[in-house]
């Protein structure tokens, strides 16, 4: 969510003329992230969230927003998009494609302790069932295809360590179906900067434009290697009470099968590659922008290293099951 492409309040304010949401009060940019543009907007009839796609194809727009739409109908507490006065959730400002959507209350968290992880779990579950309605297919953006992709344009800034960590966790994954695993409409991004919590109370999930369809273990992986750490600034372990939290209200809401804890151990190398390779990406080829956030991709290579040597990571019941 940096800053790409830059609006003014006069060009914002002639844009919003489209909209039913009055007049504008404030514009704010949005530091956080890396992907698109993005602003928070205050009007006289309430406080949204702009965003300026800068990567997406067109064409794939509408599947994000639709999804949202969607899971919002659901009762799962996401950004609503808002329609313009043509009924159109996507149009245009500063040549980009734009949308409004509504902006949910609350701040993200630091640090997420068996609480958090069970709320994040239930609220998971929730939006995997919800998903089970939504008609649109599209696979996940960033999956093996991309990741081989991207890990080719990485080579000539890698170092010689670097690229046998890479090659021998592109290598482990290549191999890898996972038929017996349900597979359905994934968050594929759920950070703790991703969600909002008010009061102790987890009330929104944000950011769903790395959306698609894959594992539905998959999207529990991703979440236990950002949100389930002993120490996110130095010990990238798995906790298992964290970890059991997580899964045990995800459980409660879409039980989880034996073959989904066999898959367990390889579902978290491939979260942890997928951002180790889109951070180093985003770190040796980054795009100018206003206000670029980049993170620091030793991160997740010592997260990938972690897992590839971690045969038995905390599961549902035991470190074992």
């Amino acid at each position: 969510m940096s800053v790409y492409t830059p609006v003014s309040e006069a060009q914002l304010a002639g844009w919003l003329k489209g909209y039913s949401v009055g007049e504008l009060a404030a514009l704010e940019p949005i530091e956080s992230g890396i992907e698109n543009t993005n602003y928070f907007v205050t009007t006289g009839q309430g406080r949204y969230v702009l965003t300026l796609f800068e990567r997406l194809p067109t064409a794939e727009i509408p599947f994000y927003l639709d999804l949202m739409a969607h899971l919002a109908r659901h009762g799962v507490p996401c950004p609503a998009p808002v329609a313009n006065h043509s009924d159109q959730f996507l149009s245009e400002l500063n040549g980009k494609p734009a949308a409004l959507v509504t902006r949910l209350p609350g701040r993200s968290l630091e640090r997420t302790g068996t609480a958090e992880c069970a709320a994040l779990g239930a609220l998971l579950a929730q939006m995997h069932l919800a998903g089970r309605s939504y008609a649109a297919y599209l696979e996940n953006p960033r999956g093996p295809r991309w990741q081989r992709g991207a890990a080719r344009e990485l080579q000539p800034f890698l170092d010689a360590g670097e690229r046998r960590l890479l090659e021998s966790e592109l290598a482990a994954q290549a191999g890898q179906r996972y038929p017996d695993l349900s597979r359905g409409l994934v968050h594929a991004d759920l950070f703790r900067d991703n969600t909002l919590f008010e009061t102790g109370r987890l009330c929104g999930v944000i950011d769903f434009y790395f959306a698609g369809v894959d594992c539905l273990l998959y999207d529990l992986a991703v979440c236990a290697n950002d949100w389930c750490l002993v120490d996110p600034a130095a010990d990238p372990r798995l906790d298992g009470p964290r970890v059991r939290a997580l899964l045990g209200a995800y459980h409660a809401q879409r039980p989880l099968t034996p073959a989904e804890a066999g898959a367990w151990p390889r579902l978290l190398r491939a979260a942890a590659l997928r951002f180790w390779i889109s951070r180093l990406h985003d770190f040796h080829l980054p795009r100018p922008g206003e206000l670029v956030r980049v993170h620091d991709p030793e991160h997740f290579r010592a997260i990938v290293a972690m897992r590839a040597s971690d045969a038995a990571p905390p599961w549902l019941v035991t470190e074992s099951a």
